[in-house]
């Protein structure tokens, strides 16, 4: 790839003279700043732009501000950001996409971090399909506002102005033009008082003041939900600080945002400092590494104490434990941390005293070896040891029990594991490793031993990329005859735990399972079955038939100039007559631009019977008197038939796929159940690049009821799976039996309140939720999953075939 300009005239041909000459002289300085592979995206995205037929004004901000973006924040999200540009062409006018362009750079100079822009497209792609009025007027005050609120908060101001004005477009308009009194009000209800990236250089000078070397700093965006930003932390020589902090109650007044920075920083520089070999935390307790942990921070503490004694004013002054604290032991942590940073506290406690003496013993040591970290393990058993003989104090809770020094990180930093173990991990603020999964070519795959013993916890499983079959080939390959399933990659998820208010990082395993085949020929029963309602259902899908790109014409504000009517003003104005001012027209699609999946819950209880009518509402409903009316027959009304959930399940989707499919939309039938939070098991029963043809009909024949419903780790796969299509709006339709549950779960709000973040972390990702659920007492719970309009609960089970297909007409209209 060539760094010269003349080398890429396949491009700039077709681009406007004047957006070549502007390219000239930007080549310059984008050499600087990209790589060869850097600059051929750089040109490609200003043809691509010009291919959109917007003129020259997008093509014209994007040859500006790449350059500048690429220097804020690496050449790597150049491409994202012509990737959103094109998005938008669908969805919004080419001012708006030139003004987006425009103000990247400034976004890029605020946050100040790749992961943190490509967040902010994300939000822009959203916003647009949410209040599409409103994104100019945002984009032209957007440095006041990244000025003011973290991405979070943004991110909570648009979407309170977007849902409070969905449809006055006029509010809409002042709302996020900041002119009106609620955008003012919400805007400082979110207003962060200081933010990373106004004192990020000042910190980074202090920090090589101290230690005459340089540190990399990263923003945490710890507040989309919650104004609570992330703990600070140390990964791979990076310090990451929360995005934002506001003023803090420290043990004498209020505490300035910038001096907890300036702590936050001087502790995570003083770890990477003087902590050069981590400890190994085989064979500890949770509470003996929580105690070691708080000795090592007083250790490298005390080491920059040392050399800089005033830190340890800064790092007292947030030190805010009693010495009457007991109720918890991360109270008793709490006062040994301020016992230990501030000698002038008074606490008398023996265990106190006991943590006192031991590191001043130790600090002789310390001071002579200061990389030697062995001393934290030492005083730190010692000390885990007797806190229960001298305190009396409570048992240990890794979730709850944390220090609440604003300044401390997490100390993931100190730590190694020889062996993982889950709790072990989770305590110490480590996400846990992932198994390795290697595609091997035959001859590997035959010629290495394999270890019998080894589990599903194995450190490393090879994966042959077909089907091995026996030497006497019968059709039957090892996994058919031993009753395996052939392995696929596992998914990890997180998980909100409500009583924390934190996710668990990658805390649930989703495993893709094959579906069992069934009876096809099940499927086309039940279409004949419900021929009525299928004939009813007729003249909804006719309607819904997409009806192409329509031109609205006579008006004053458009996208595209009406030449017709142009030419009839400018006839008007010759003649002296008072010409039409609506000379502009604008296409709008009247095409259909969704996908569609729907998420079945499999689990046990979809087993169990449902007593209905033998001619049942299933084909339609009958006239009063038990008169069919058009046959003039009794009602067949002899006998009960009994019916399962997933019976009725099954022929609903039946029903709703044949449907869909004679819509024309794309969708996918997905189902799920778990076996507690390793096992979540899921089957694409119809995928989007699947035909709806006699496999699929097998597999929905073949589905069966098993396990529990861990309803949360399925959303976010299927959300996952649903974020790949190019649909400007995507559905997701959950029909489940029940409420959230599982084996390993006591708390029966633990699982509700995971699947609610489930559905607002898909609705941040441009996904709709809605449920249909089963159980008649579902108001209870799933309007808080779900929200009070996306839920409808089906009263009678044995209606739900012919409510589904309905209830998708309604939500895609």
């Amino acid at each position: 790839m060539s760094v010269h300009l003349h080398d890429h005239t396949e491009w700039t041909d077709v681009l406007e003279p004047a957006s070549r000459e502007l390219l000239s002289h930007a080549w310059s300085e984008a050499t600087k700043v990209f790589s060869a592979r850097g600059l051929d995206n750089y040109v490609k995205g200003a043809s691509a732009l010009r291919g959109l037929g917007r003129g020259a004004g997008p093509v014209n901000a994007w040859i500006d501000c790449a350059p500048q973006v690429a220097k804020e924040v690496g050449e790597d999200v150049v491409s994202e950001l012509a990737t959103t540009a094109l998005m938008l062409a669908s969805k919004t006018s080419g001012a708006v996409i030139e003004l987006v362009l425009a103000t990247a750079p400034t976004a890029a100079r605020r946050l100040a971090d790749a992961t943190l822009f490509l967040q902010y497209l994300q939000f822009l792609n959203t916003l647009v399909a949410q209040a599409p009025r409103g994104v100019r007027p945002m984009l032209e005050h957007l440095d006041a506002l990244l000025g003011q609120l973290t991405l979070g908060g943004l991110r909570r101001w648009a979407t309170w102005g977007a849902h409070a004005h969905r449809t006055a477009y006029e509010e809409q308009i002042r709302y996020f033009g900041l002119d009106s009194k609620e955008s003012q009000a919400v805007l400082q209800k979110e207003r962060k008082g200081t933010l990373l990236v106004d004192v990020q250089r000042r910190i980074n000078m202090y920090l090589r003041a101290l230690w005459g070397r340089d540190f990399f700093m990263r923003p945490t965006a710890g507040d989309f939900e919650s104004r609570e930003g992330y703990q600070p932390f140390i990964e791979d020589y990076f310090i990451h600080l929360p995005d934002a902090y506001d003023a803090v109650d420290g043990n004498a007044g209020q505490v300035a945002a910038t001096e907890l920075y300036r702590a936050a920083a001087a502790h995570a520089a003083a770890h990477v400092v003087c902590t050069r070999q981590p400890m190994s935390a085989e064979s500890l307790s949770p509470w003996q590494m929580a105690v070691i942990g708080l000795v090592e921070d007083a250790r490298v503490e005390s080491l920059a104490i040392q050399r800089f004694p005033g830190l340890r004013t800064l790092w007292a002054s947030l030190h805010t434990a009693n010495d009457q604290a007991c109720a918890s032991a991360g109270d008793w942590l709490n006062r040994l941390a301020r016992a230990w940073v501030d000698p002038s506290h008074q606490d008398a406690h023996p265990w106190i005293a006991q943590g006192r003496s031991l590191l001043a013993e130790a600090l002789p040591r310390i001071v002579a070896n200061p990389f030697d970290n062995t001393v934290s393990w030492e005083v730190g058993v010692a000390l885990a040891h007797s806190y229960r003989e001298l305190t009396q104090g409570p048992g240990f809770q890794p979730r709850t029990d944390v220090q609440s020094a604003a300044y401390r990180d997490d100390n993931r930093y100190v730590w190694a594991f020889a062996g993982f173990d889950a709790e072990r991990a989770i305590a110490a603020g480590y996400e846990p490793p992932q198994q390795v999964r290697r595609q091997v070519n035959l001859m590997e795959f035959a010629n290495e031993i394999d270890v019998e013993t080894a589990g599903d916890d194995a450190q490393e499983i090879w994966v042959l990329g077909t089907e091995l079959f026996p030497y006497e080939d019968m059709g039957i390959s090892f996994n058919e005859s031993e009753g395996h399933e052939p392995l696929i990659a596992p998914c990890h998820y997180p998980e909100w735990d409500h009583m924390i208010q934190l996710e668990r990082p990658a805390w649930v395993t989703v495993q893709e399972r094959r579906p069992v085949s069934g009876d096809a020929s099940v499927i086309d029963g039940i279409l004949a079955e419900h021929r009525r309602l299928i004939g009813r259902m007729k003249y909804i899908l006719d309607a819904m038939q997409p009806q192409g790109v329509q031109r609205l014409r006579k008006l004053e504000d458009g996208d595209e100039l009406d030449l017709n009517a142009a030419l009839a003003s400018v006839i008007d104005m010759r003649m002296g007559r008072q010409p039409d001012p609506r000379i502009m027209m604008r296409s709008v699609r009247k095409t259909r631009d969704i996908s569609v999946l729907v998420l079945l819950d499999l689990s046990q209880s979809t087993n169990d019977k449902v007593h209905s009518p033998h001619a049942s509402p299933l084909s339609g409903s009958q006239p009063p008197g038990g008169k069919d009316s058009r046959l003039g027959r009794p009602s067949e009304r002899a006998g009960v038939q009994e019916h399962t959930v997933l019976d009725l399940t099954r022929s609903a989707c039946a029903l709703l796929a044949d449907a869909i499919a004679k819509v024309g939309d794309p969708f996918a039938i997905h189902g799920f159940c778990s076996d507690g939070r390793h096992d979540v098991n899921y089957w694409r029963f119809k995928d989007f690049d699947q035909a709806y043809d006699e496999t699929a009909k097998a597999h929905l024949a073949g589905m069966q009821g098993q396990l529990s419903t861990r309803m949360g780790a399925a959303i976010r796969h299927a959300s996952a799976a649903l974020r790949h299509q190019r649909s400007s709006k995507k559905l997701l339709l959950v029909i489940t039996d029940g409420e959230p549950a599982d084996v390993d779960v006591r708390d029966p709000q633990y699982l509700r309140h995971d699947a609610k973040k489930a559905v607002e972390e898909a609705g941040r990702n441009g996904v709709m939720t809605y449920c249909m659920s089963l159980d008649p007492r579902a108001d209870a719970y799933v309007s808080r999953i779900f929200g009070a309009r996306n839920y409808l609960v089906v009263d009678k089970v044995e209606r739900l075939p012919e409510k589904l297909p309905v209830l998708y007409a309604g939500l895609t209209r």
